[in-house]
């Protein structure tokens, strides 16, 4: 439960530090802002697929891997699961949290709708870089229509 509050601080004192720095209210200050929380996340999320599957061999499918995302990283970073996975089976998977931690304490109004996607884009890295350390390349998008609910769209990239 302490790791779980301090990450969340964390996050939190991230975002508020790169929108402090990057203030620029135009596109280009807030598309630097998202990329520099991307990227770590990504850094963070090569890490932890380094360490996590170290009892799982090998993974046979993408899907595999997938669910591996929704039930071991989610419950590794977040101490809950995925609440939802679902595939058009060519490549594009929508991961679904319905109560999404680092969204909770927005979720009492609509007012913070437009502020979500800053909270979402080390989440985004983060998928996007456990796939990669597994040998997946992606692109990781993130929507939300109404708080805390939040869905991951991961695309797979074919080489």
């Amino acid at each position: 439960m302490a790791d779980a509050a301090l990450f969340e601080f964390l996050h939190t004192e991230m975002v508020a530090e790169l929108w402090a720095h990057h203030s620029d209210p135009g596109p280009g200050g807030q598309k630097m802002s998202l990329s520099v929380l991307e990227g770590m996340g990504f850094r963070v999320g090569q890490a932890l697929g380094e360490r996590l599957p170290q009892e799982t061999l090998a993974f046979r499918e993408e899907l595999d891997v997938l669910k591996f995302l929704c039930k071991d990283l989610w419950v590794a970073v977040f101490q809950k699961q995925m609440d939802s996975l679902r595939t058009n089976h060519q490549g594009t998977y929508v991961l679904q949290d319905n109560s999404f931690p680092l969204l909770i304490r927005m979720a009492s109004g609509l007012q913070y709708l437009e502020e979500a996607p800053k909270f979402l884009a080390f989440t985004c890295g983060l998928l996007r870089g456990t796939l990669s350390t597994l040998g997946i390349k992606s692109l990781v998008t993130a929507s939300v229509a109404s708080l805390p609910t939040c869905k991951f769209q991961v695309v797979i990239q074919k080489t």
